[in-house]
Protein backbone atom coordinates (compact mmCIF):
# COMPACT_ATOMS: atom_id res chain seq x y z
CA UNK A 1 0.00 0.00 0.00
CA UNK A 2 1.25 3.62 -1.22
CA UNK A 3 -0.46 6.41 0.30
CA UNK A 4 0.91 10.21 -1.59
CA UNK A 5 0.32 13.51 -0.73
CA UNK A 6 0.22 16.99 -3.00
CA UNK A 7 1.72 20.38 -1.73
CA UNK A 8 2.94 23.06 -3.84
CA UNK A 9 -0.06 24.05 -5.37
CA UNK A 10 -1.40 27.92 -5.30
CA UNK A 11 -2.87 30.58 -7.65
CA UNK A 12 -0.08 32.93 -9.57
CA UNK A 13 0.63 34.99 -12.81
CA UNK A 14 1.20 33.51 -16.22
CA UNK A 15 4.51 33.13 -16.59
CA UNK A 16 5.34 32.35 -12.61
CA UNK A 17 6.98 29.01 -11.43
CA UNK A 18 5.65 26.39 -8.98
CA UNK A 19 7.08 23.59 -7.64
CA UNK A 20 5.09 20.71 -6.66
CA UNK A 21 5.75 18.00 -4.39
CA UNK A 22 4.37 14.27 -3.40
CA UNK A 23 5.34 12.85 -0.37
CA UNK A 24 4.52 9.27 -0.67
CA UNK A 25 4.46 6.78 2.34
CA UNK A 26 6.07 3.41 2.44
CA UNK A 27 9.29 1.51 2.04
CA UNK A 28 8.60 0.44 -1.58
CA UNK A 29 9.08 4.29 -2.82
CA UNK A 30 11.96 3.51 -5.26
CA UNK A 31 10.16 0.90 -6.79
CA UNK A 32 7.95 2.57 -9.11
CA UNK A 33 7.20 4.45 -11.68
CA UNK A 34 5.47 7.82 -11.10
CA UNK A 35 3.27 10.56 -12.63
CA UNK A 36 1.54 13.86 -12.58
CA UNK A 37 -1.76 13.67 -14.01
CA UNK A 38 -4.45 16.69 -14.16
CA UNK A 39 -8.11 18.00 -14.19
CA UNK A 40 -9.49 20.95 -15.33
CA UNK A 41 -12.65 22.02 -14.88
CA UNK A 42 -15.33 20.73 -17.51
CA UNK A 43 -12.22 18.27 -19.10
CA UNK A 44 -11.20 14.89 -18.38
CA UNK A 45 -8.15 13.87 -16.74
CA UNK A 46 -4.79 14.00 -18.52
CA UNK A 47 -1.08 12.55 -18.28
CA UNK A 48 1.44 15.69 -17.72
CA UNK A 49 4.91 13.43 -16.40
CA UNK A 50 6.06 10.20 -15.60
CA UNK A 51 9.59 9.52 -14.28
CA UNK A 52 11.05 5.73 -13.76
CA UNK A 53 11.47 3.95 -10.66
CA UNK A 54 14.88 5.03 -10.58
CA UNK A 55 14.59 8.73 -12.11
CA UNK A 56 17.13 7.66 -15.01
CA UNK A 57 13.64 8.18 -17.41
CA UNK A 58 11.42 11.08 -18.04
CA UNK A 59 8.24 11.42 -20.42
CA UNK A 60 6.20 14.73 -20.97
CA UNK A 61 2.81 15.72 -22.47
CA UNK A 62 3.67 17.91 -25.25
CA UNK A 63 1.98 21.25 -23.70
CA UNK A 64 4.11 21.20 -20.84
CA UNK A 65 7.80 19.87 -22.50
CA UNK A 66 10.53 22.14 -22.08
CA UNK A 67 8.18 24.16 -18.93
CA UNK A 68 8.34 21.62 -16.29
CA UNK A 69 10.47 18.94 -15.08
CA UNK A 70 9.57 16.08 -12.79
CA UNK A 71 12.18 14.40 -10.95
CA UNK A 72 12.67 12.26 -7.30
CA UNK A 73 14.62 11.67 -4.55
CA UNK A 74 13.79 8.22 -3.78
CA UNK A 75 16.06 9.06 -0.26
CA UNK A 76 13.39 11.32 0.56
CA UNK A 77 10.29 9.30 -0.31
CA UNK A 78 9.04 12.43 -2.98
CA UNK A 79 8.81 13.20 -6.33
CA UNK A 80 8.62 16.89 -7.43
CA UNK A 81 7.39 18.56 -10.58
CA UNK A 82 9.21 22.31 -11.28
CA UNK A 83 7.03 24.48 -13.33
CA UNK A 84 8.13 27.38 -15.36
CA UNK A 85 6.56 29.83 -17.95
CA UNK A 86 2.80 28.55 -16.41
CA UNK A 87 0.00 29.67 -18.58
CA UNK A 88 -3.51 30.12 -17.75
CA UNK A 89 -4.72 26.89 -19.96
CA UNK A 90 -2.03 24.70 -16.87
CA UNK A 91 -5.17 25.86 -14.18
CA UNK A 92 -5.79 22.45 -13.22
CA UNK A 93 -5.91 20.34 -10.11
CA UNK A 94 -2.65 18.37 -10.50
CA UNK A 95 -2.34 14.65 -8.89
CA UNK A 96 0.32 12.76 -8.92
CA UNK A 97 0.51 8.74 -8.60
CA UNK A 98 2.42 5.72 -8.31
CA UNK A 99 2.14 2.95 -11.39
CA UNK A 100 2.41 -0.69 -10.73
CA UNK A 101 5.49 -0.98 -12.88
CA UNK A 102 9.24 0.36 -12.61
CA UNK A 103 9.26 2.36 -16.01
CA UNK A 104 7.77 4.94 -17.32
CA UNK A 105 3.79 4.71 -18.64
CA UNK A 106 1.47 7.41 -19.72
CA UNK A 107 -1.79 5.31 -19.26
CA UNK A 108 -3.42 6.39 -15.90
CA UNK A 109 -5.06 2.74 -15.90
CA UNK A 110 -1.17 1.06 -14.77
CA UNK A 111 -1.64 4.08 -12.19
CA UNK A 112 -3.09 2.08 -9.13
CA UNK A 113 -2.00 4.57 -6.21
CA UNK A 114 -3.40 8.68 -6.70
CA UNK A 115 -3.04 11.78 -4.26
CA UNK A 116 -5.75 13.63 -2.98
CA UNK A 117 -4.37 16.24 -5.83
CA UNK A 118 -3.75 19.87 -5.20
CA UNK A 119 -4.84 23.01 -7.15
CA UNK A 120 -2.86 25.02 -9.54
CA UNK A 121 -4.73 28.61 -10.68
CA UNK A 122 -2.90 30.59 -13.12
CA UNK A 123 -3.66 33.67 -13.98
CA UNK A 124 -3.94 35.52 -17.22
Amino acid sequence: QVQLVESGGGLVQAGDSLRLSCAASGRTFSSYAMGWFRQAPGKEREFVATISASGGRTYYADSVKGRFTIYRDNAKNTMYLQMNSLKPEDTAVYYCAAASRSSIVTWEGTYHYWGQGTQVTVSS
